[in-house]
């Protein structure tokens, strides 16, 4: 039983709450003799959900063994990630259907939520950390590759779907129940709308590796923006946004459609040197990861904690829509909304305790403490 808490819930936040956990899962009834934690002066908000993460802890969700990508699992356990994605990027073909073998029994062990392929089919034009030379287009049979490797447990893939076969292998996602994800694209705003109308619904890391919005081109964000159909991806480091670019996302796309996710590589939670991201080398210096050749952004040392701390008290969000952005709307675009994403009664109990100031104090994982409040 955890007490005294600001509980925030979908229907808003309970001050003074007591929430009852039984085993694995919440429970309307509170059980007597339960075990009383009390977190009187802090939050309570269900664990975060990051849709689009590489890795972190020094380890790699892209390359490395089974061990490796468990160390980077549970470093984002640490700073509240309860579910995530395990994300790849450009790649040999071969070796992105071996990753996915991989990647997929640690889904069907509860380990991911699923495997996210950023990457071959995006725009040479927008290819951030991405190798230009294994870049290819779209076509619908090289994405069903990809598809059959995860073995059911592909739930996104980022396409550039102006490259011939897009629009095709974006309906080939949606038949399939995977998330098509507009991202590193140089599509125009019509190319955008069209990508939208043949079901794509996620806009990957919105404003980075696309066109800027103009006043007579108003490209794919700008589409991207509007359309109700489309939840969009926002990195909150300080570094990939501007506080402005947040502020209009939010205000324009409404709490309901933004996912804040980490975009992470091996550096977060782990610290500065050089990384491989892929086949690409990368250097992070002052927690910020660029490309050794050329200079780009490529990933970022975020984690989820440090996201929702910023969103509160740096970008001034109400601490609900911050919620609704790191947990329920990623854990809806799943399909997991039944399981996780809130505080009620039949969920699994993955839950973070902050602090008056949003400082991560406590962890919860299906009923056990990652990191326990009362012990730190």
């Amino acid at each position: 039983m955890l007490t005294g808490a600001s509980l925030v819930l979908p229907t808003g936040t309970v001050h003074d709450s007591r929430l009852a956990i039984d085993g694995t899962q919440i429970t309307a009834e509170e059980t007597p003799h339960a075990n009383v934690v009390d977190v009187r002066g802090h939050w309570l908000v269900p664990g975060f959900v990051d849709l689009h993460n590489h890795g972190g802890g020094g380890a790699s969700f892209t390359s490395g063994t089974v061990e490796d990508v468990l160390t980077g699992i549970h470093t984002h356990r640490l700073h509240g990630t309860t579910t995530l994605v395990a994300s790849t990027v450009t790649d040999d073909m071969d070796l992105l259907a071996q990753r996915a073998g991989l990647l997929s029994e640690l889904a069907e062990q509860g380990d991911i939520a699923g495997i996210h392929f950023e990457g071959p089919f995006i725009s040479p034009c927008r290819k951030g950390a991405h190798s230009e030379k294994l870049l290819r287009d779209p076509e619908p049979a090289e994405v069903r590759k990809l598809i059959d490797a995860a073995r059911g447990t592909a739930k996104m893939v980022t396409l550039a779907t102006e490259l011939p076969g897009g629009l095709d292998s974006v309906r080939l996602l949606a038949e399939h129940g995977v998330i098509a994800a507009i991202g590193h694209t140089d599509a125009t705003y019509e190319q955008t709308v069209a990508a939208i109308d043949a079901g794509a619904t996620v806009a990957t890391h919105l404003f980075n590796a696309m066109p800027q919005i103009g006043h007579r081109a108003p490209g794919p964000i700008t589409a991207l923006l509007e359309d109700d159909r489309i939840t969009v991806e926002l990195i909150n480091d300080g570094t990939h946004l501007h506080p402005a670019a947040l502020q209009l996302a939010f205000h324009h796309a409404g709490a309901a459609r933004v996912a804040l996710i980490t975009d992470a590589m091996d550096a977060a939670g782990f610290g500065d040197g050089r990384y491989l991201l892929g086949p690409l080398e990368v250097e992070v210096t002052e927690g910020v990861a660029r490309l050794v050749e050329g200079g780009s952004i490529a990933g970022s040392t975020l984690t989820l904690d440090r996201a929702f701390q910023r969103a509160v008290t740096v970008d001034g969000l109400p601490v609900e829509n911050v919620v609704a952005a790191i947990s329920a709307n990623p854990a809806r675009l799943l399909g997991m909304y039944d399981r996780i994403g809130s505080l009620e009664p039949g969920k699994d109990a993955d839950l973070v305790v902050l602090d008056h100031q949003f400082a991560l104090k406590g962890v919860m994982r299906r009923g056990e403490w990652v990191i326990d409040p009362q012990l730190g």
